[in-house]
């Protein structure tokens, strides 16, 4: 049985379809007969040759076959797309090793936790004000430490 070693190149050469011309070329170079169609059917007055579908057609015929020019083995279409992604890329790498991305974090556990609890002076009101003893003040904050405590708040005034 006979066997043959294909070259790793093989993929990097381009077919040539009629001469030297390849697929993307003659792609590019069909493209203004579809667009003159287009222009020629579609745009007003319709299926009649107009002063300004000329040049339509013209700078589209123009800059198809300018991008089918083959410089250093590639089209210039080719050449464009090279140039717009080099321009596209960042300029800047900015590597950051404080990233979490990828990394075992060892956080210590809390059982208790702790809530804060603000201390508000409440605003005095002349004829409302309630006088407790400090035995009563002791009671309250052990019923209130308890947890067994529901507080409702009732308004004086109905404010929508």
């Amino acid at each position: 049985m006979r066997t043959t070693i294909i070259p790793a190149q093989i993929t990097t050469v381009e077919d040539k379809i009629a001469g030297s011309l390849s697929m993307s070329q003659i792609f590019l170079m069909i493209s203004p007969v579809l667009w003159a169609t287009l222009v020629y059917t579609v745009f007003i007055p319709q299926m009649k040759l107009s002063a300004y579908k000329m040049p339509l057609i013209l700078i589209a015929s123009l800059i198809c076959l300018v991008l089918a020019i083959r410089i250093k083995e590639k089209i210039v279409l080719e050449w464009i797309s090279v140039i717009f992604k080099y321009k596209s890329r960042p300029k800047y790498y900015l590597f950051n090793k404080n990233t979490l991305c990828e990394r075992q974090i060892d956080l210590p556990v809390i059982l208790n936790s702790k809530t804060v609890t603000k201390k508000t002076k409440q605003a005095s009101n002349d004829g409302d004000e309630l006088k407790l003893s400090v035995a009563d003040l002791i009671k309250l904050e052990s019923i209130m430490s308890s947890g067994k405590l529901a507080v409702n708040f009732n308004f004086k005034e109905k404010r929508i």
